[in-house]
């Protein structure tokens, strides 16, 4: 299947369902979509996603993200949107606080993220929306998708545990996770964010640097799953003691989402 939908405005919007499990069943497609923010939607790519007809929508942006950059809906969307303060201030942004105060090498930015993803799955704020994705997702009626800034981390996370709680291969998991580096993506990203940062910062990042910033690597996905094994002993544990996925709750989401 052709998993990236193109859009105008809307970055890294893909369906990540049709994955086969270990038990022989398959993720319907159609049901799960991931993206990048909505702020930058085109009339055009509105009209797209509304038809869609999705149930939900997962903003796992910070509260400073979504007021600097507020998303495009649908006109008339009915659908329940899933969102969290959880204390913070909108200035709060830990990753601009790290590009002003980094030297802007692929190394810092790497260092970075393999940071990000052994705290991401225990942030409270992520524990909230993860646990309310989950709910949800065995509630809708219809398609849910899930987006942060630029749906690779936040959103990767997130997609990685649905499709392991689901039983989809772990080679399928870092799959759909590395469809992120689409090449055309990073070619036309790349130049915004070295501006941005330039504009930010005064000092521009080298391209190598640029992509490492942007991309992602099978080792980060790795590292989030190595803390949930350290902390929990296993992701299984961590969905039901940190997600409340119970067994219940479990078997509701592999009906509504596996044929």
């Amino acid at each position: 299947m052709t998993r990236h939908i193109r859009l105008e405005g809307v970055e890294n919007f893909r369906d990540y369902g049709d994955y086969a499990t270990v038990a022989g069943k398959r993720l319907k497609a159609g049901r799960l979509y991931r993206s990048a923010s909505h702020a930058r939607a085109t009339d055009a790519d509105l009209a797209v996603i509304e038809g869609l007809n999705l149930a939900v929508i997962v903003d796992l942006r910070r509260p400073g993200e979504r007021e600097r950059d507020p998303s495009r809906r649908p006109a008339g969307f009915g659908g329940r949107v899933i969102e969290n303060d959880h204390g913070e201030a909108a200035g709060d942004d830990p990753w601009w606080n790290f590009v002003r105060s980094c030297d802007l090498s692929e190394d810092a930015f790497r260092g970075y993220l393999m940071n990000y993803y052994r705290e991401a799955p225990f942030a409270a704020r992520h524990v909230d929306l993860f646990s309310r994705y989950f709910q949800a997702l065995a509630e809708a009626d219809g398609p849910v998708l899930i987006h942060c800034a630029a749906g690779k981390d936040r959103t990767g996370v997130l997609a990685a545990l649905t499709h392991h709680l689901v039983g989809v291969h772990r080679d399928d998991i870092v799959q759909d996770y590395l469809l992120t580096n689409n090449p055309e993506r990073i070619a036309a990203r790349a130049p915004m964010v070295a501006e941005l940062i330039a504009a930010e910062t005064g000092r521009t990042p080298t391209d190598a640097a640029i992509r490492a910033a942007i991309g992602v690597e099978p080792e980060y996905l790795d590292e989030a799953f190595r803390a949930i094994d350290a902390e929990h002993g296993g992701v299984d544990v961590y969905l039901e003691r940190a997600l409340d996925v119970g067994p219940a709750l479990r078997q509701r989401l592999e009906e509504r989402l596996l044929a």
